[in-house]
């Protein structure tokens, strides 16, 4: 896995809003705790690329858990958020393109925490899209380190 960005944070207002909260939730089944994306800062034109963010909460359910002392964002969790990222971007660029759900992780790493009070920024490559599945290169960032990579798949249920 590489080392560097596939989309350039510094070049992005990182407090812009592309596709804010509500519409990220007429995108997405998920609900309440599951929801992992908050709302997307920038995409490309054709969907194959975008940045999401997730501000990780001192209130997330998972935070009295894991660790207790010392909460750690569940490297799951940053899966999922990805994940989400990459669903939204493939049902924006075929709006009928129905449920999808996650079918694989390859080449994941973790290479840094992520903890209440950061903002985790993730970044979606599309490298293969059809109307039934796409494969997407995803990574994390906080405070302008990787922290997460992996590639994505998933596709229509």
């Amino acid at each position: 896995m590489a080392n560097e960005l596939i989309i350039d944070l510094n070049s992005l207002d990182l407090t812009a809003v592309a596709l804010d909260r509500d519409a990220v939730g007429k995108l997405l089944p998920q609900t309440g705790p599951m929801r992992q994306l908050d709302y997307l800062i920038w995409k490309n034109d054709d969907n194959s690329s975008g940045v999401g963010v997730k501000h990780i909460r001192q209130d997330e359910f998972w935070v009295p858990y894991h660790i207790p002392g010392r909460p750690l964002m569940p490297g799951v969790l940053m899966i999922e958020a990805a994940a989400q990222l990459c669903s939204v971007l493939q049902t924006l660029a075929i709006p009928d393109v129905g449920f999808l759900g996650f079918t694989r992780c390859d080449n994941t790493s973790f290479r840094g925490q992520v903890v209440p009070g950061d903002a985790f920024y993730i970044a979606c490559q599309l490298m293969e899209r059809n109307r039934r599945r796409f494969i997407c290169k995803v990574q994390g960032v906080v405070k302008d380190k990787l922290v997460f990579e992996s590639n994505i798949t998933g596709m229509k249920l």
